[in-house]
C-alpha cells in the first residue's frame, strides 16, 4: 500500500509537470497573478501598520492619556445660544483637584499676533495662553529655562515659552532665556525654550509656538477681564483610567454649570484616543 500510495504521489507530480509544460503562458499568468495579489496584501498591510503607527504617535504628540473639552452652547430664555463661551479657568482648576482620575489640566485661551525681537519679526503658526500644568498635560519637557509660576499667573506677568522654530527665526545662535521680544508692541520676557517637537502628519511646524499664561493673554494682549477660555486640555493619570476620567468631568461640570437631568451639556469632552482609532 505504501510502495502504491508512493507511486500515486509521484505520477501525480509528473502529470502536473507535463501539464504545466504544455500549457506555460497559462501557468506563467496563474503564477504572476498569485505572486501580485500576495505582494498586494503584503503592502497594504504593511502601509495599514505603518499609517497606524504615524497617526498613534501623533496623538501621543498631543500629550499623554489627553482628552480635550470644548465649549458648548447654552439656552437663554428657552434659546439656545451658539457659539457662547462656557468654559472658565476655574472649571480646570476644579478639573485638577477634584477628579481622582486626572492627572492634570490646563485652560486654553487662542492668540494671533507678530512677535518682534531686534530687527526681525515673526507670525508663530500656534500662540496660546495657558495654565502653570500645560507642559504636563501635553509631556512636553523644556530645553531650557522655566515654565511660568502661579504667581506669574496671577499678576498675568509678561512672560512668555517659546519653540525651537521662533529660536531659529529670531535668535539664531543668542540665547534667548531672558531675552525681550514683543506681541503687539507688549514686551514679553522669554524665560524658557521647549523641546523640538518637529511636524505633525501634515506638515505643520509643531515647534512654530508660544505659551504665555492665559492671564496674560486676556488681561494683556485681548484687553479682557472675563474668565472664559476657548478649551481644557485634561490628562488622565493612566490610559487605564481614560473612561473614569471622562465620566468624572462631565458629572463636575454638569454640577458646576447647573445643567438639570434631561437637559443637554454645554460643553463637549472628547477622548483623543478614540479619536486615533478613528482615524
Amino acid at each position: 500500500r505504501r510502495n502504491f500510495a508512493n507511486m500515486g504521489f509521484w505520477l501525480t507530480i509528473r502529470v502536473a509537470i507535463r501539464a504545466l509544460a504544455k500549457n506555460k503562458m497559462r501557468a506563467g499568468l496563474t503564477m504572476l497573478g498569485v505572486i501580485i495579489g500576495i505582494a498586494a496584501v503584503t503592502a497594504m498591510v504593511s502601509i495599514g501598520q505603518s499609517a497606524s503607527g504615524l497617526v498613534q504617535s501623533q496623538f501621543e504628540g498631543l500629550g499623554t492619556n489627553v482628552l480635550v473639552v470644548f465649549p458648548g452652547s447654552r439656552r437663554q430664555g428657552g434659546v439656545r445660544q451658539a457659539n457662547t463661551p462656557t468654559l472658565t479657568a476655574r472649571d480646570s482648576e476644579a478639573i485638577g483637584g477634584e477628579c481622582p482620575s486626572v492627572l492634570a489640566s490646563s485652560p486654553i485661551v487662542g492668540a494671533t499676533g507678530q512677535i518682534i525681537f531686534g530687527n526681525s519679526n515673526w507670525s508663530p503658526r500656534e500662540m496660546y495662553g495657558v495654565g502653570i500644568d500645560y507642559l504636563t498635560v501635553r509631556n512636553w519637557p523644556l530645553q531650557g529655562g522655566s515654565f511660568f509660576t502661579k504667581r506669574d499667573e496671577t499678576s498675568a506677568s509678561k512672560v512668555c515659552v517659546i519653540g525651537q522654530t521662533i529660536v531659529a527665526r529670531l535668535f539664531q545662535t543668542q540665547n534667548p532665556v531672558g531675552q525681550t521680544l514683543r506681541i503687539k508692541n507688549i514686551p514679553f520676557r522669554v524665560i524658557g525654550i521647549l523641546e523640538k517637537k518637529g511636524a505633525d502628519m501634515v506638515g505643520n511646524d509643531l515647534d512654530n509656538i508660544v505659551l504665555m499664561p492665559y492671564t496674560s493673554v486676556r488681561k494683556r494682549l485681548q484687553g479682557s477681564e472675563f474668565d472664559n477660555v476657548n478649551a481644557l486640555l485634561v490628562s488622565a493619570k493612566t490610559a487605564a483610567v481614560m473612561p473614569d476620567a471622562e465620566n468624572e468631568i462631565n458629572q463636575l461640570l454638569l454640577e458646576r454649570h447647573h445643567i438639570n437631568t434631561g437637559e443637554p451639556p454645554d460643553f463637549d469632552v472628547q477622548n483623543t484616543t478614540q479619536i486615533a482609532n478613528v482615524f
